[in-house]
């Protein structure tokens, strides 16, 4: 054995991020640990430092879209510790939630829940550490490089598991300053905002984030102007009613994987109303009745600029002005705002810009997307023995649900019985 990899820890599992789905995975391990599944070692990079979900969304109020079963573990192992009712039960708040009688717990609550789980593996986790680079060691070890304190250090590990999340998006020509957001940092901003009571805000998009911010800040600013911007005629709903909710069925997971590629394009365009650029009805509903109040009173606050779009947007010292083009006529609005929030949405980071050199021994596809096999490894080229897992990214392959925090449970399960497989195969072998 060289002596460098004497040296340098090695691990049979790295996790790269610590957001719900690698905090999943950690439970998994752990279960699967208990249950018999061998002594797994897993460390885990998260850049943040300390856990966090998308506080800058955590609008009080606010309510998942996904039913409280669904949380890191109950759909693998209802007997498991960390279910959100474990939780409940642990914070003294069990039959108030049951007397409640809500199946969407409100996001903050979810968020504590998430806190409450991951202090349990603190000692697996290292944050304000971020993985730059995977180069392969050999056939059987990766090299991960990892950026902490502005210093450089390498782990050796059999496996690593990509849980980096998503990235914002703005349009193109876009960039985010002291006046122009994304939803994803609306908290955080706000509460750095110079005080002066502001007197309009922009916000630019149809989907669920773009609602929630539009009611939030017309709810919250009451002196200011709340103008919600978009393409469509008006906001739509969500279907989560209960057939279109088979989509994220764990064997509809199975279903889309072996599906020809022209029915996978079917079921993701059929699906996309399940996920995308829908809002809950409820809140469309809410955010309906305010406009309508307010055109009763004769003094609108909120206005609703359909089937429009932003064309040209200008950051000025004192505010940002917004051209708005109303599409159907052509006509131009402009708009002085305090601030301009864009609600456009999320994209999955692309697995390649992290694998690095890794990435030369993983099999891609025609569209550029890796190769993911069913267990959500990376296809290697033979040789390789070492394993890459992505949660996230496998859209393409495994469909809109898979992704998703419904589906978190049941693939952090899969992830783990195909590492203990492959290193049980491996020993075989040796």
């Amino acid at each position: 054995m060289p002596e460098e990899r004497m040296q340098t820890p090695v691990h049979d599992v790295v996790g790269i991020g610590f957001g719900p789905s690698n905090l999943a995975l950690a439970v998994a391990l752990d279960e699967a640990r208990g249950g018999g599944g061998g002594g797994t070692d897993a460390v885990f990079f998260e850049k943040q430092p300390a856990f966090g979900w998308h506080r800058g969304m955590l609008i009080d109020g606010a309510t998942m879209q996904v039913h409280f079963l669904k949380d890191l573990v109950t759909m693998r192992n209802p007997a498991s510790p960390y279910s959100f009712l474990a939780y409940l039960h642990a914070r003294g708040r069990l039959v108030d939630f049951v007397n409640h009688k809500t199946m969407f717990p409100t996001r903050i609550e979810f968020h504590d829940y998430l806190e409450w789980t991951a202090a349990a593996f603190e000692d697996r986790v290292r944050y304000r550490s971020e993985v730059v680079a995977l180069r392969p060691y050999d056939d059987d070890l990766l090299e991960v490089v990892v950026r902490r304190d502005d210093e450089l250090e390498t782990h050796l590990s059999r496996n690593a598991v990509i849980g980096a999340g998503l990235e914002p998006v703005l349009p193109e020509g876009i960039r985010p300053g002291e006046r122009i957001w994304h939803t994803e940092d609306l908290l955080t901003r706000l509460g750095e905002r110079p005080g002066g009571r502001p007197r309009r805000f922009v916000v630019v998009g149809a989907g669920q984030s773009a609602a929630e911010a539009v009611e939030y800040l017309h709810r919250t600013f009451a002196d200011a102007e709340v103008c919600a911007v978009f393409a469509r005629y008006g906001y739509s709903p969500a279907d989560d009613s209960s057939f279109a909710n088979r989509i994220f069925d764990p064997d509809a997971v199975d279903h889309y994987y072996d599906a020809p590629g022209d029915v996978k394009r079917m079921l993701f365009d059929y699906s996309r109303n399940t996920n995308y650029s829908v809002v809950d009805l409820d809140l469309i509903d809410e955010l309906y009745r305010r406009s309508y109040a307010e055109k009763v009173a004769g003094a609108e606050r909120l206005r609703i600029l359909n089937a429009s779009r932003v064309t040209d947007v200008q950051e000025r010292p004192d505010g940002v002005r917004a051209r708005v083009v109303f599409l159907p006529t052509g006509e131009v609005t402009e708009l002085d705002a305090d601030v301009l929030v864009y609600a456009t949405g999320y994209r999955e980071r692309d697995p390649f810009d992290l694998l690095g050199e890794a990435g030369a021994h993983c099999r891609a596809g025609e569209d550029g997307h890796p190769v993911v096999e069913r267990d959500y490894r990376i296809a290697t080229e033979p040789g390789p023995r070492w394993g890459v897992y992505l949660q996230g990214a496998t859209e393409h392959s495994h469909g809109i649900a898979s992704s998703l925090l419904s589906m978190t449970a049941v693939r952090t399960g899969e992830i783990v019985r195909s590492i203990t497989h492959r290193a049980a195969r491996v020993a075989q072998e040796a």
